[in-house]
């Protein structure tokens, strides 16, 4: 949960700082491309093409209407890229082979993941320097942190993921008022619990970001193609600018969701 919420709006606010950012959208219901506003035609190439090289990955990238904001979109035939990045040999280095031709027009590369494992989400951690892991603020996010920790453990050990964590992004944080709701901070607490007893030196040391708070204004936002600050909601940025902060001038151009 809240892959693309992170997307959209940690590469809008990198934007607007006057990074050149580029978006990647390699889940199939191709959210991200909606959001972004960019409508492909049946005969133009999107991820799908770029990772199997039927074209040259420029021309799959393509401009949002946002200022410093590119995408490389995606359909549902995405799902036809499983086959190709599980018979090519080197799936999980496929994307990351693919963006070192671009490397330099970019400053920050933001790739939305898929919900489930795949080959896909294997070849999206194998091009990434830096993993956002978002986690609904519920028991399901808590298993669902444990399950994503092992999969990246996995891909340390094959050296196919030689990035870092940046930490876990609670999502849907309910607030009424100024007040957490127990159910919240208690998943919060339990979250950071389970990195505080993490064993597996790997995965040490990985943090809770702050937490994106449950609200109507971030699909509204997304729907009316605005940031939270256009809408009069600039305090629900606060996550986004955090992230935007901790990536380092030294990562530049290498940052995934």
């Amino acid at each position: 949960m809240g892959k693309t919420t992170c997307s959209f709006f940690l590469g809008m606010n990198l934007s607007k700082m006057g990074y050149k950012v580029l978006l990647i959208d390699s889940d199939p219901q191709s959210n991200l491309s909606f959001y972004s506003s960019v409508a492909v035609e049946p005969d133009e190439p999107t991820l799908l093409e770029v990772l199997k090289k039927e074209v040259e990955i420029e021309d799959g990238i393509y401009e949002t209407k946002y200022p410093n904001l590119w995408i490389i979109p995606s359909d549902d035939a995405l799902n036809q890229a499983q086959e190709y990045l599980s018979n090519s040999g080197m799936g999980a280095v496929v994307l990351r082979k693919r963006l070192s031709r671009v490397s330099d027009l970019f400053d920050f590369c933001i790739v939305d993941s898929p919900p489930q494992r795949s080959q896909i989400s294997l070849t999206v951690s194998g091009a990434a320097d830096v993993l956002v892991i978002p986690a609904e603020v519920s028991s399901k996010g808590i298993n669902s942190v444990c399950r994503t920790l092992d999969l990246v453990e996995e891909q340390i050990e094959i050296e196919a993921f030689r990035g870092e964590i940046l930490g876990i992004l609670p999502f849907r944080d309910r607030w009424v008022g100024r007040s957490q709701t127990k159910k919240s901070r208690e998943s919060i607490e339990t979250i950071k619990v389970l990195l505080e007893e993490e064993s597996r030196l790997v995965l040490q040391g990985i943090k809770v970001l702050p937490s994106i708070i449950e609200s109507e204004q971030f699909k509204k936002a997304m729907d009316l193609g605005m940031t939270l600050a256009e809408l009069g909601h600039e305090d629900l940025e606060y996550p986004f600018r955090y992230i935007s902060e901790q990536l380092s001038p030294q990562i530049l151009a290498k940052a995934s969701v």
